[in-house]
């Protein structure tokens, strides 16, 4: 991954207290982490998924 130019981003305490202050009734908590790193961070999530946008998540792909 580091030779692609990707890091790791560690989930933190933040992270799981954003992800669990989430509005809507998506129950995913893998989809709703990933919602909340990127609203943390200011980085988009790339995926397909709808259901992020709803969580408030910047998408790439569409």
């Amino acid at each position: 991954m580091q030779d692609d130019g990707f890091v790791e981003l560690p989930i933190t305490a933040r992270h799981a207290l954003k992800a669990g202050s989430l509005p809507g009734p998506h129950r995913d908590p893998f989809d709703r982490m990933l919602a909340a790193q990127g609203q943390l961070e200011l980085l988009p999530v790339v995926s397909a998924d709808a259901a992020l946008s709803n969580l408030g998540a910047e998408r790439l792909w569409r």
